[in-house]
């Protein structure tokens, strides 16, 4: 694809001098060769990706202007013009359609170029948008609805219940729709019964599932995962949940049942979150921070860290606390 195609797709402002090179990926300013695109946020990176072998270079519009070097795309943010033009660049993998193993009801329904892989089951009432692929072994249960171009990996298994938007990608070995982890306990026996997990599971558009990551279904009414959410691998979602739009949750994060995430959030690893906890739009909860159960954590933009997560600032002058107490304890005549 020409630079200049790449620009005007993009936005960007093309600075050329003329030169309008061929470019077919992306790649860093190490490994980059004479038809990748590269990226520079910072002097620095400016000058590594000027020496590289890329063609061309997306360069933010707060460094300094110069006609010298290679071809620039200049962007407010290169870094996210540049996922962008990866994504662009990126080849279109043609629809491999249907394998002679894969199990598929009489009364599912299947859209235009949808392809399922081998040893997939596609279970009754299923409806499959246009241009979704689902890979070998995943499961697809009854009435689950997928929407379109989305991207089903190996071995994914989805229960019946379970609703996805378009454009949504869910890695290998994924479990959307399972029941909840909800009992009621006999106080004459001791035995617990299964409180009745019958709701549903909502994922909306453009939200990303990483490797063997769990969701459960609703209880009662519904788990909802809003449009645009990215889910790292290894990350379990009870029943009842909501998480809001834009959200972002790394990898062994769990949020108990009926807890709420706001739009804009970022959640980072190994977070727990208790049940009918609340989680405010855009607050940032660092690695390994605990939310208590019906703990109300309010944003916009505060970073809270430690176990029970508290503002950053407080948790760090707690830390300071506790080493001077240390100090003194080994040192008490000082």
């Amino acid at each position: 694809m020409k630079l200049s195609a790449i620009a005007e797709a993009l936005g960007a402002h093309l600075r050329s001098g003329g030169a309008d090179p061929e470019i077919t990926g992306v790649a860093s300013a190490a490994a980059a060769t004479p038809d990748a695109l590269v990226f520079a946020e910072d002097a620095q990176s400016l000058h590594a990706a000027l020496a590289s072998c890329a063609g061309a270079v997306i360069v933010s519009d707060k460094l300094p202007d110069s006609a010298e070097g290679k071809p620039r795309l200049i962007a407010r943010q290169p870094r996210l013009t540049f996922a962008q033009a990866a994504q662009l660049l990126r080849p279109q993998e043609a629809s491999a359609g249907i394998h002679a193993t894969a199990a598929i009801d009489p009364s599912a329904t299947l859209g235009e170029q949808v392809s399922v892989g081998a040893y997939a089951a596609v279970e009754a009432g299923v409806q499959v948008g246009a241009g979704t692929r689902i890979g070998a072994g995943a499961v697809i249960g009854k009435g689950v609805k997928i929407g379109t171009r989305c991207l089903i990996h190996p071995r994914v298994v989805i229960y019946p219940g379970t609703e996805l938007g378009s454009d949504v990608v869910v890695h290998a070995g994924a479990v959307l729709g399972s029941d909840g982890f909800g009992y009621v306990r006999n106080t004459e026996t001791g035995e617990y019964l299964q409180f009745p997990q019958q709701g549903r599971l909502v994922i909306e558009d453009s939200v990303e599932i990483g490797a063997n990551t769990t969701i459960d279904r609703g209880a009662l009414e519904e788990t909802r995962i809003e449009r645009g959410v990215k889910i790292d691998n290894l990350v379990h979602l009870a029943h009842n949940v909501r998480v809001g739009r834009d959200v972002v949750i790394a990898a062994q994060t769990g949020v108990s049942g009926s807890s709420m995430i706001g739009a804009g959030a970022v959640v980072g690893g190994q977070v727990g979150i208790g049940d009918h906890a609340s989680v405010g739009d855009q607050v940032i909860l660092g690695s390994g921070s605990g939310v208590l159960t019906r703990k109300k954590v309010k944003g916009p933009g505060v970073v809270f860290w430690g176990r029970p997560a508290r503002p950053l600032r407080q948790y760090l002058k707690e830390l300071a606390a506790l080493a001077r107490l240390g100090r003194e304890e080994k040192d008490p005549d000082r």
